[in-house]
């Protein structure tokens, strides 16, 4: 039986979306259960982070995806992410004004120098400033989550959208207390290790990771794409997050291998 003409073109476009599904589906499947990933390791964030169990919470007597810090760093950014939504800065394509971003600079250098002097601390000998702990690794990566989110949202909208808003994504020191007020109900929530949100905290964690390479790949695929500019609504936008959410898989898929390759072959510690 043959199609008819007027058939044809939705019933490929249809058919494409799906296959597109389903291997966006078969990329997230190999990223979440990856098998070379050691069975104490959680496969989707074993690339981006070392998951060291004394530097990592612990709920219920299980430990969270990520250390302390980079929980911090991804939990505060997609808080950032929500806030600035919040706040009406949907599309805000400027940087925060001069003296917010002086206040991120801060953070950002606070979260260097904690996580400098908790790796010094590794190695008997050397001096270090105090002792570290798992509160400041996830304070100081808080603070650094909310200066990526601030940074990479605008530089998104700017990207993407045919008519970003001329406005910083930041206004004033009241709108970063906001958000650092926010970030803060987390930190205070996540510290004290509550066991029943285990499984509330860990998606979460899994879904900002996903959440904020989606966007630093869609703003590469945009770019390389040529498609600056052009999108006038959110469904002009889901074909680039697709494609970003794809290689974000890839990406985590491919750094969690290399990771295993050098830590069980030629017994390198990472």
């Amino acid at each position: 039986m043959e199609i008819p003409k007027q058939l044809r073109a939705p019933l490929a476009a249809s058919l494409g979306r799906g296959l597109a599904l389903a291997g966006l589906v078969l990329l997230g499947g190999l990223a979440l259960f990856a098998p070379w990933v050691p069975a104490d390791r959680v496969a989707l964030t074993y690339g981006v982070c070392h998951q060291i169990s004394t530097h990592t919470l612990h709920l219920a007597g299980h430990p969270l995806p990520l250390c302390a810090r980079c929980t911090g760093t991804y939990l505060g950014a997609l808080w950032t992410l929500v806030g600035l939504w919040l706040l009406g800065k949907w599309r805000a394509a400027q940087l925060p004004v001069g003296r917010v971003l002086v206040v991120l600079g801060v953070f950002i250098l606070a979260w260097a120098v904690d996580g400098l002097n908790s790796y010094l601390s590794f190695f008997p000998g050397l001096p270090y400033l105090y002792a570290p702990n798992n509160v400041l690794r996830l304070a100081t990566g808080t603070l650094e989550g909310i200066a990526l989110a601030s940074v990479l949202y605008p530089a998104f909208n700017f990207t993407v959208w045919r008519q970003p808003e001329a406005r910083p994504v930041i206004g004033s020191l009241r709108e970063l207390l906001v958000l650092v007020a926010g970030a803060a109900v987390l930190v205070v929530i996540a510290q004290a290790e509550p066991g029943f949100l285990l499984y509330p905290l860990t998606v979460l964690i899994l879904l900002a990771v996903l959440t904020m390479l989606t966007l630093v790949n869609s703003i590469g695929v945009t770019i390389l794409a040529r498609r600056e500019g052009q999108a006038g609504a959110w469904r002009d936008v889901w074909p680039t997050l697709a494609v970003g959410l794809a290689l974000t898989f890839v990406e985590l898929t491919g750094i969690g291998l290399l990771r295993a390759i050098l830590t069980t072959r030629l017994g390198l510690p990472f």
